[in-house]
């Protein structure tokens, strides 16, 4: 296991990969969900004849060179959705909220109290959820970039994607593909808990069978002895398929490079991109496992335009506040009477967003149209296309 251990460790430092220490995990800010689960609202009142006042809440101000770079992206991701939307005339209007929770509370108060019918933003979770519960009594609902489920609900909306969504799609393909009986392993912090709850979920769903859970510290040695629990999980229960929580700034390499080795056969499956950073595409453990990620075709031209407008490539994140004002303007172009209201941001049929179609969930999650992938030669291959709308084959 030593000789695994060291190998596993020069492949890490070969692909300029984290060797933990220094590891990136899904944000998920540890914040109070404010008590609105139950809240809906039937919308400001809004003239369609006249500009919609919309109000984006980006992370400007805060002393942050990073942050307000982000809101810059989040700000032209917008105005490029407004040059898309046809028959609808959208009033912008940015404020900063410079990071902080109370800030872009009392920010949202005043864009409301400026006439904004809808907040996109923010992006934090913690001041998602304050923004939420400022503007609770106002009829105005708020779509925040955040993918933390734990803030949804009532007036809040998540837009950022969620393991949830994630782990439905993958484990319905898994199960159309045979792979049916499946470990999870997953590490002991928040995000992997959060991963191995979304999964478990999915696999009950499906109809699947949960044949073990793993769980280790976030070490390299905790990675290293989990190995063996996992193999064992693996042949006890029959599985054919493995599902890794980690992200590949985490445990993901080892797991891939370890469980080969150890004798483990069962398709690998993952729960985050596989994709970012680039070299994790080069990893062996890798080749042949699976992963979701958003429309190939569109996530391309949503680039496209964006670099063909400002000359840089946008922040991955801004395709969420292209979404939000997407949302809005298909909104608008509806027959609802009330089309900022809860009912109607949360329409079956969803909305053609920057990177494919998404809907918005009464709880305040979300739902969006992921892409099956592989990796083969250290390439990614589409084995199942996005889909096209809600009802069909992906959902």
């Amino acid at each position: 296991m030593f000789a695994l251990f060291q190998s596993a460790r020069k492949t890490l430092r070969r692909l300029k990969l984290p060797i933990f220490g220094s590891v990136m995990t899904m944000t998920l800010a540890a914040c109070d969900p404010a008590a609105l689960t139950s809240l809906s609202n039937n919308g400001p009142k809004v003239d369609k004849n006249a500009p919609v006042a919309v109000a984006l809440l980006v992370p400007r101000g805060g002393g942050s060179a990073s942050d307000d770079l982000l809101a810059q992206s989040l700000e032209n991701a917008a105005r490029l959705a407004i040059r898309d939307v046809q028959g609808v005339q959208i009033d912008l209007r940015v404020y900063g909220t410079g990071g902080k929770a109370a800030t872009a509370a009392s920010q949202a108060a005043q864009a409301v109290n400026d006439g904004a019918k809808i907040i996109i933003g923010p992006l934090y979770a913690e001041a998602a959820n304050a923004v939420g519960v400022a503007v609770a009594g106002q009829n105005v609902n708020v779509l925040a970039f955040s993918n933390n489920t734990t803030i949804a609900g009532g007036n809040v909306f998540v837009l950022g994607p969620t393991f949830q969504n994630t782990a439905n799609r993958m484990v319905s393909y898994a199960k159309s593909q045979g792979k049916d009986r499946i470990v999870v392993t997953h590490a002991q912090d928040v995000a992997g808990q959060l991963g191995r709850n979304a999964v478990s979920n999915a696999i009950a769903s499906a109809g699947s069978t949960l044949v073990g859970s793993v769980e280790y510290p976030l070490s390299q040695q905790g990675v290293v002895a989990a190995i063996p629990k996992i193999k064992a999980a693996v042949d006890t229960g029959a599985a054919n398929a493995v599902f890794m929580t980690s992200p590949s700034a985490s445990a993901l390499p080892l797991l891939t490079q370890l469980l080969p080795e150890a004798g483990v056969k069962s398709q690998f499956i993952g729960l985050t991109r596989w994709d970012i950073p680039v070299q994790t595409l080069d990893l062996p453990g890798v080749q042949g496992g699976w992963f979701a990620l958003p429309d190939p075709a569109r996530s391309a031209a949503f680039r496209s335009k964006y670099e063909a407008a400002y000359g840089k490539a946008p922040h991955p994140i801004a395709a969420l506040s292209f979404d939000g004002i997407a949302a809005v303007g298909a909104l608008m172009n509806g027959k609802k009477s009330s089309p900022l209201s809860t009912g109607a941001i949360t329409q079956s049929a969803g909305f053609q967003g920057a990177t494919g179609i998404f809907r918005l969930r009464a709880d305040g999650t979300n739902e969006r149209g992921l892409a099956i992938a592989t990796i083969r030669n250290s390439q990614v291959v589409v084995i199942d296309n996005a889909p096209a709308g809600f009802g069909g084959a992906g959902f």
